[in-house]
């Protein structure tokens, strides 16, 4: 078996180190969404956890069940939005000995977008907790949709996006800033604010040159396994020079695996593209099917998106900020911002075939897979909850009937 990345390892021994520190200080605490501007955070010093990432954390240790109970006890859904969820039940943890790395302090703040009924409840529990806020963002939408957005994004956001919503969002990062430094004490510096977007556009540029090397390269050189740490841990951290060092860091390691012919799975055959979000629960998944169809994951939107989805370039820095944010969504999940996207990156990195994995709160999924089915490209269809071990039965039996069909 291929060594694992160096700047994987790395990267989730700095996060373990990093979030040991952070249970240990004092001050404010952000929870936030993934798709959330957390870049207003790191200018200002406070310490953030994603709520997303602290579910994938909780499903690796095999804790997820557990933590759905204790909303179950309460009276709360366990079956809605999963992903999200898992991190409110952590509010109601009842034996931190158990707990992922020591348990999730009690944030102060909690930040996303009302995308959903559900997500806003889950939200408004968290706001019924004593000393939480929840700072609520809009989610906008606009009929113009740009083609190939991709190529807009990096300086021409404002004509992909829409004036409309980004004023919306700029005014209510404006409040955002406002009531942080109300409730903090911290102050906003535009000056750090620049200095922290600059680090992320540079992070991004290494991200991009990395996507396109794997896109290129054939065999596949790297396990997505260890290119899903290697790219997000360092998107958690964006906007510090840690970050954008080891984003170069993963280029470089990658470049030199394709300057050597590595191959992470050398009876390559089939090359698969996985839509949607890691599954958690069960990441041997990715490598369960190399040595039996020689089918190798060479692409996850996670760094795709880092690649296509940050960039932005502009002298209003708050405007540029809530342009990486406002259409977030649709670039993932909102038809065809979303579906042309997945069609161009299945194109780009030359894959035999898609595995779709689709949530029961999935936006989008069926004109994504309409697309794909369209442009020639097979496509199979997972249903199940990402980090929910409950609804995983069977999906190994399906795929190995999938790829019995594709080789």
């Amino acid at each position: 078996m291929t060594a694992r990345l160096a700047s994987a390892t790395t990267a989730t021994a700095y996060q373990r180190e990093w979030f040991a520190r952070m249970r240990e200080a004092d001050g404010p605490l952000a929870l936030v969404n993934a798709d959330a501007p957390q870049e207003i955070f790191r200018a200002m010093d406070i310490p953030y956890v994603v709520n997303q990432w602290w579910a994938s954390i909780v499903a690796a240790k095999r804790q997820t069940q557990r933590y759905l109970g204790l909303l179950r006890e309460r009276g709360y859904p366990d079956y809605i939005e999963q992903y999200s969820a898992t991190s409110l039940a952590s509010a109601f943890e009842d034996d931190p000995e158990q707990a992922p790395w020591g348990g999730l302090p009690k944030p102060s703040i909690v930040l996303g977008e009302t995308t959903g009924d559900a997500a806003r409840k889950i939200f408004d529990v968290w706001d019924a907790q004593p000393g939480v806020t929840y700072y609520a963002l809009e989610s906008a939408a606009e009929n113009a949709v740009p083609e190939r957005w991709w190529e807009l994004m990096p300086y021409r956001w404002e004509e992909a996006i829409g004036r409309d919503r980004l004023d919306l969002l700029t005014g209510e990062l404006t409040g955002l800033i406002r009531f942080l430094e109300q409730t903090t004490g911290r102050v906003f510096s535009e000056t750090r604010f620049r200095e922290v977007l600059d680090l992320v556009n540079e992070q991004q540029e290494w991200n991009r040159r990395t996507r396109d090397l794997i896109a290129a390269a054939r065999p596949c050189p790297i396990a997505v396994t260890d290119g899903i740490p290697s790219v997000m841990v360092p998107q958690w951290h964006r906007g510090t020079a840690w970050a954008r060092d080891a984003a170069r860091a993963f280029h470089d390691e990658v470049r030199d695996r394709v300057d050597a012919g590595v191959a992470v799975c050398p009876g390559e055959r089939l090359r698969l593209m996985w839509i949607g979000r890691g599954l958690w629960f069960d990441l041997e998944f990715y490598r369960r099917f190399q040595e039996s169809h020689g089918a190798v994951f060479v692409w996850s939107m996670y760094l795709a998106i880092a690649a296509d989805g940050y960039l932005r370039y502009g002298d209003d820095p708050l405007r540029a900020l809530a342009a990486r944010f406002a259409a977030f969504g649709d670039q993932l999940y909102t038809p065809p911002w979303s579906a042309e996207w997945y069609v161009k990156e299945a194109r780009l990195h030359g894959v035999d075939g898609v595995v779709h994995l689709v949530s029961d709160d999935a936006r989008g999924s069926y004109f994504t897979t309409r697309a794909l089915r369209a442009a020639g490209i097979p496509v199979l269809e997972l249903h199940a909850d990402n980090v929910d071990a409950r609804t995983g039965d069977g999906l190994t039996a399906r795929m190995t009937a999938w790829l019995d069909e594709l080789s």
